[in-house]
C-alpha cells in the first residue's frame, strides 16, 4: 500500500508555521507528509537526550544501579546528589521526562567504558541509523557547533527510540515520582510535554527548548490505527504550532481502510 497516505479530495495547504524547519512521516510507510527545511542543520537540545536514552539501553540494563559520582548543574535537573544510587530504568526516567542534564550525565559516566566512549556510541548510532546531517558531541543537548541534527533525522530517531518498549512508557507518562535504591530519597518528575492527554492520541517523545535551538518538539501521534512522527524545530510555539500540524495531517491525508 505505498500509495497511502494521500491527500484528501478536499486537501488544505499546510498551517503556517514560525518553526525553522518541520518533518512529518506517516511511520508505517515512511511517506513524507510535510516538509519545511527538513535536510538543515539545527542545534537539537534536549532532542539529543533520545539518542542518550538508546545507546544506554544497549549498554546497560534498566534494573542495573549506578552510583553518582559528579552531578551536571547546569539547566534542568531531576535532583541527583553526589552518592545517590540510582536504577538506570529511574535515571531514564529522570532523562526523558524532567529532561535532566544530571541524568544525562550519570548515564553517559556509567554505561560506556567511559564518557568518551559513550559519545562514540552515540555518534556511531547515527551511522548505523543512517542519520546523515548528525552529529554529537554531549549526551545531553548542550549548544554547540560540533552538535547539529535535522528534522528528517530526528523523525527517524524518534521513530526507533519510540519502538522501545520502556521508553514508550516513559515518555507517554505525565508525572511520576522515582527514588533511589533505599526508597529514602525521592524525584518528583513532571513531563515537560505539555500536549500529553491534551492532544488525542499524542503518544509522546521529546522536547528540547535552549537559547540557540528555540522551542522543539519531536512527537508521535496515532489515531484510527495510523501513526505519524513529527519533528518541530526552532519554533516560538511548539506545542501550538504542533497541535495545529496534527489536526492538519489527519484531516487533509487519507490512510487505506483496514
Amino acid at each position: 500500500n505505498q500509495n497511502f497516505p494521500k491527500p484528501a479530495p478536499d486537501y488544505q495547504e499546510a498551517p503556517l508555521t514560525s518553526a525553522q524547519a518541520v518533518a512529518i512521516i506517516d511511520s508505517k510507510t515512511g511517506i513524507s507528509l510535510f516538509e519545511k527545511n527538513s535536510n538543515t542543520k539545527h542545534l537539537p537540545a534536549s532532542t539529543t537526550k533520545m539518542m542518550t536514552a538508546l545507546v544506554t539501553l544497549e549498554n546497560c540494563s534498566p534494573s542495573d544501579i549506578i552510583t553518582i559520582g559528579s552531578v551536571q548543574k547546569e539547566g534542568t535537573q531531576m535532583g541527583l546528589g553526589i552518592g545517590d544510587k540510582v536504577t538506570v530504568e529511574n535515571l531514564l526516567y529522570g532523562l526523558l521526562l524532567s529532561s535532566g542534564n544530571d541524568a544525562a550525565y550519570a548515564l553517559a559516566n556509567a554505561c560506556a567504558h567511559s564518557y568518551n566512549d559513550f559519545i562514540q556510541n552515540m555518534n556511531q548510532k547515527v551511522v548505523d541509523l543512517d542519520m546523515k546531517n548528525t552529529h554529537f558531541i554531549n549526551p545531553a543537548g548542550f549548544d554547540d557547533n560540533l552538535q547539529y541534527s535535522t528534522a528528517l533525522d530526528l523523525v527517524k530517531l524518534a521513530k526507533i527510540v519510540a519502538a522501545n518498549p520502556l521508553i514508550a512508557k516513559i515518555v507517554s507518562t505525565k508525572s511520576t515520582v522515582v527514588t533511589d535504591i533505599t526508597g529514602n530519597k525521592t524525584y518528583a518528575l513532571e513531563n515537560v510535554d505539555k500536549l500529553l492527554g491534551v492532544v488525542v492520541g499524542l503518544e509522546g517523545v521529546k522536547t528540547g527548548q535552549t537559547e540557540g535551538s528555540l522551542g522543539i518538539f519531536i512527537s508521535k501521534i496515532t489515531r484510527d490505527g495510523n501513526t505519524i512522527i513529527m519533528a518541530v524545530l526552532g519554533s516560538n510555539d511548539r506545542f501550538g504550532e504542533t497541535e495545529k500540524f496534527v489536526d492538519w495531517v489527519f484531516k487533509n491525508h487519507i490512510w487505506p481502510k483496514n
